[in-house]
């Protein structure tokens, strides 16, 4: 009956998710209509041609997260904060949006099997569904933090080509914000993007320093931070900063190359679990199966 009235309330909203889909889309082409002949556009024809999610959804769920984050504690919207922008920002992951989205899931896996209770009261039930709001509530953050880890990798294996490529157009004579603004412009991936940040903070008045101890704390890789405290160290002290980077450049090298043996030492490691759970099974199938097939024929 469970299991009935589960796949019961699924179709009923699916049903509406497809209809909504089916009338939500951007409205076709067509000439944006005129008030008159002096040229003044309808805004309210511009706005329609916009999709129904557009108009109605996304206002609705900002509005929801923001008066949401009115009564989350301040330290939780500065970690969450946080969290986005060590993700990269992607768009459509704003704030409001991403409170908003924790609690719907959260309620809407609660309801789900709230059903369950209603139909067999029992403690499992209650620990399935508290449970299952914990899932809902931390499931967005998941995702978040696992894409954050992804774009921190890929962060972590370009930082030792980018230092290269700044101690090399350091050294031909290029200055270190030129040199940060070329590597910007000329790299790709998230890296660059981050130094095209550091590019914007600079030029709207913030100091090197600052702006590289920004980038520092935005993205967490440790390869990258010791890069940024080298070279505040550097012009703290006066020591130069092609030498500086031609240090690093070598070190980020070689930590490298010892990251690529680690990660090549724990292959085995990582082989032995599906080797056990897949290859075996149908070995032991292979050799003992005959064996097997005549010892009972045997005693019959």
């Amino acid at each position: 009956m469970y299991i009935v009235a589960i796949l019961g309330a699924f179709a009923v909203c699916s049903s509406f998710i497809v209809l909504w889909w089916a009338v939500s889309g951007e409205r076709g082409g067509g000439s944006v209509s005129r008030l008159g002949g002096d040229g003044v556009t309808d805004m309210r024809a511009i706005v329609l041609r916009r999709s129904s999610t557009d108009r109605t959804i996304k206002p609705l769920a900002e509005r929801v997260g923001t008066a949401l984050r009115k009564i989350t504690p301040s330290g939780r919207v500065a970690a969450l904060s946080k969290r986005i922008q060590a993700a990269g920002s992607p768009p459509g992951w704003t704030l409001e949006r991403l409170i908003a989205i924790r609690v719907t899931c959260a309620v809407v896996l609660g309801l789900l099997f709230a059903l369950r209770i209603v139909e067999e009261p029992s403690l499992l039930n209650v620990l399935l569904l508290c449970f299952a709001i914990t899932v809902g509530y931390f499931l967005p953050v998941g995702l978040l933090d696992r894409r954050a880890d992804a774009r921190n990798l890929l962060i972590r294996g370009a930082v030792s080509d980018t230092v290269d490529q700044l101690s090399v157009m350091v050294r031909a004579g290029l200055g270190i914000d030129a040199a940060i603004a070329r590597a910007a412009s000329s790299g790709e991936g998230p890296l660059a993007e981050e130094l095209s940040r550091v590019m914007q903070d600079m030029r709207v008045g913030v100091g090197r320093g600052v702006a590289l101890a920004n980038l520092s704390e935005r993205v967490n890789v440790p390869e990258l931070r010791s890069v940024v405290t080298a070279l505040a160290q550097a012009e703290r002290l006066g020591v130069p900063v092609a030498q500086t980077l031609q240090i690093q450049a070598t070190e980020l090298r070689v930590k490298r190359r010892q990251m690529a043996e680690e990660q090549a030492m724990k292959l085995p490691v990582k082989i032995l679990f599906p080797m056990v759970a897949c290859i075996l099974p149908a070995l032991f199938i292979v050799l003992l199966g005959p064996a097997a097939v005549r010892i009972l024929t045997q005693f019959k």
